[in-house]
């Protein structure tokens, strides 16, 4: 084979919701402070009885079943996760346990919010070198674990939600090239960190970082593609906030492309953003079968990852 494939995605999201309205009556915010500076209007939070391996299962199995593959067909599961309480069994054993996939590679991937295309990519390189014929990868953050809820700068942003794809062996390659990097010398700037761990952020140095910094590293992924980005019939950025979501497509230049907006909906999901949102505009209807999607995730460690892969 001479690369892979997505065959499949499917998501995953808690049935509670946290409306902007509800957040005002635990700390000192508005709904228009809200939306005025991030442009999040709900998010979905997990139970105590929630775990981030039930999340993730949940999105995997409607990706299997999407696929029309069996538990037994897969052989890697690679799950992207920040907020794993446990240091063994991680994740992807646990996420294999629950589906009753027999014997796979199972490894999580720590980037933080650019977790799931660092997954897709190493899943794609897994493939192509022939360690694996098909993937389970799933992003997948509880990051209302690790978020301080008296703290109005960062409750208002994050949420709880999985995404995940099938990624398979494929004569035409449909996963480009990824383009990766990072910035260690700003790890800094977005944190969890301490006992317990909380998430903390210098929001300031992240904006100007993503929407400065990032339009050009987009525009290369999408060179290493074959693709200008004219070219491309959606994009999905990490869904950190909506200030930085649009101008960063703006800067790129996607002139026909849908751009995914989940955050509105979803708040910040971490290594769970990118794959959430491409499965909500697949089930939506808003890109066909073998369009163009860049995919391009930022933020912990400021690391960042992106590949234009074909719409399953």
């Amino acid at each position: 084979m001479k690369g892979s494939r997505i065959a499949a995605v499917g998501h995953y999201q808690p049935a509670r919701v946290l409306t902007n309205e509800d957040l005002a009556g635990m700390v000192d915010t508005s709904d228009e402070w809200i939306t005025s500076r991030v442009g999040i209007r709900t998010r979905h939070i997990a139970g105590p009885d929630e775990p981030v391996d039930e999340l993730a299962a949940h999105a995997a199995a409607k990706a299997l079943a999407a696929a029309g593959r069996a538990p037994g067909d897969i052989d890697l599961v690679l799950v992207a996760t920040s907020t794993a309480v446990d240091r063994s069994p991680n994740m992807a054993a646990r996420v294999a346990a629950r589906l009753g996939i027999p014997r796979p590679a199972a490894m999580d991937i720590n980037v933080v919010c650019a977790g799931f295309t660092h997954a897709l990519a190493t899943a794609d390189h897994t493939v192509r070198a022939g360690a694996a014929s098909r993937a389970l990868v799933v992003g997948a953050d509880k990051m209302s674990d690790v978020t301080d809820w008296t703290d109005r700068t960062t409750c208002v942003l994050v949420g709880d939600g999985a995404g995940a794809a099938v990624v398979e062996a494929a004569e035409e390659p449909g996963v480009g090239p990824v383009l990766w990097g990072s910035v260690p010398e700003m790890g800094h700037a977005v944190r969890i960190e301490g006992e317990p761990a909380r998430f903390a952020q210098e929001g300031q140095s992240v904006y100007r970082w993503a929407t400065t910094r990032l339009p050009p590293l987009a525009r290369q992924a999408c060179e290493r593609a074959g693709f200008a980005p004219e070219d491309l019939a959606a994009v999905v950025l990490h869904q950190a906030n909506l200030r930085i979501i649009e101008p960063l497509a703006e800067k790129l230049g996607a002139v026909n492309a849908v751009v995914a907006r989940d955050v509105s909906e979803s708040g910040n999901t971490s290594a769970a953003s990118i794959p959430l949102a491409f499965s909500k505009l697949v089930e939506q209807g808003a890109i066909s079968t073998g369009d163009p999607v860049l995919l391009f995730g930022f933020g912990g460690n400021l690391s960042y990852a992106g590949q234009v892969v074909r719409c399953p």
